[in-house]
C-alpha cells in the first residue's frame, strides 16, 4: 500500500472516531475561523474542530493531488498535551500519533518525493 491509501485509512479512522466521541460536526465553522488560527488551530478552534476542518481536508487534498505531505509531522505529541487527564481520547491520540509515524517513516517519505 502506497502513503495515500494508508493516510486515506488513517484520515477515514480519525473520523470515525471523532464521531464516535460525539465530536464530529455536522456544520462547518464561520469562515473568520480559519484566520490566523495559529498551530492546530489553538488561536480560534479546539484540537477536534482542527482535526475535522483542517487536517482531514488537507490530507483529502494532498492524496487528491497526489501532493507530498509535510517532512515532519507532531500531531500526536500536541494531542497528549492537548487531551491530557481526557481518558476518552486515548485511541484518537493513538490515531494521531499512528499519522505521525506514517508521515515520518523514512520509507514513506521516498514515497512522498518519488511520485
Amino acid at each position: 500500500m502506497d502513503i495515500y491509501s494508508l493516510a486515506a485509512i488513517k484520515a477515514a479512522e480519525l473520523e470515525n472516531e471523532l464521531k464516535r466521541l460525539g465530536r464530529w460536526m455536522d456544520k462547518t465553522l464561520p469562515d473568520d475561523f480559519f484566520v490566523d488560527m495559529g498551530p492546530f488551530g489553538s488561536h480560534t478552534m479546539c484540537y477536534e474542530q482542527w482535526i475535522q476542518f483542517v487536517l482531514i481536508e488537507r490530507i483529502h487534498e494532498i492524496i487528491a493531488e497526489r501532493g507530498e505531505f509535510p517532512r515532519n509531522s507532531n500531531l500526536g505529541v500536541y494531542g497528549v498535551r492537548y487531551f491530557d487527564g481526557d481518558e476518552n481520547a486515548r485511541v484518537l491520540q493513538q490515531l494521531l500519533s499512528e499519522l505521525d509515524q506514517l508521515i515520518n517513516s523514512p520509507i514513506t517519505s521516498d514515497t512522498k518525493t518519488s511520485s
